[in-house]
């Protein structure tokens, strides 16, 4: 696709890997919304990108379809869906706490299908096509110590992902997936780190505008993104 005429929401775009992609969408020529949680942190990622921002928590539906209906508003339809919106919980399986879980699945799985739900409705009714880039990890490929509640969503991401791309490939709807390694962002709290050896959050922009400018007619079901020689 020509991102010059695309219209692209981007969910948690507020920080990190989302804000990044919002940011070269911007510079490919592309009309941009952005949703975040945080309204100071919406406010002024939107203000810095020119771009629409959206108050949205993607784990509620009420707000899902209010996010959506504020881009048709704004822009008349989107054609782009980076479902981005995620964060960390991480504990040792004898003490995961329940509620914990269950929210980090409320946003990482629950929240990305209702995006994508939203965002599938409103192109099979414009009759029109759709890419969809689900931001996975490479957490979805492999386990590791104290990992159950985050590597559980996104393998099950990766399990959605699939499904979607079988189900909605006869309607013109490209749905994608980027699986990062360790990538330099606030994932877990406080400041990013820095590391002149570790991926950026730039690094997975470019692959994600890679995947959506390939010519219509082919797209790259999943891609996964290590740092040549990490610290």
């Amino acid at each position: 696709m020509n991102l010059a005429h695309a219209t692209a929401l981007v969910t948690g775009g507020s920080r990190g890997i989302g804000y990044e992609t919002a940011r070269e969408l911007k510079v490919r020529g592309a009309r941009v919304a952005i949703c975040g949680r945080d309204v100071a942190q919406v406010k002024k990622a939107a203000e810095e990108l020119d771009c629409l921002g959206i108050r949205a928590d993607v784990g509620v539906a009420a707000d899902v379809d209010r996010c959506v209906a504020e881009i048709l508003d704004a822009y008349g339809g989107f054609d782009v869906l980076v479902n981005n919106a995620a964060y960390g919980y991480f504990a040792p399986l004898a003490d995961i706490d329940l509620e914990s879980f269950q929210e980090l699945l409320q946003t990482n799985l629950v929240g990305a299908m209702l995006v994508a739900q939203a965002s599938v409705r409103h192109f099979l009714a414009e009759g029109k096509k759709g890419h969809i880039v689900n931001v996975g990890s490479t957490a979805a490929r492999r386990g590791f110590p104290r990992g159950t509640p985050y590597v559980a969503t996104k393998f099950a991401l990766s399990g959605m992902t699939d499904c979607w791309r079988m189900e909605l490939r006869k309607s013109n709807i490209r749905v994608m997936q980027v699986d990062p390694s360790e990538v330099l962002t606030g994932f877990g709290g406080g400041e990013p780190r820095v590391s002149e050896r570790k991926l950026r959050p730039a690094e997975i922009a470019h692959a994600i505008c890679a995947m959506l400018t390939m010519d219509d007619r082919g797209f790259i079901p999943s891609l996964e993104i290590w740092a040549t020689n990490p610290d």
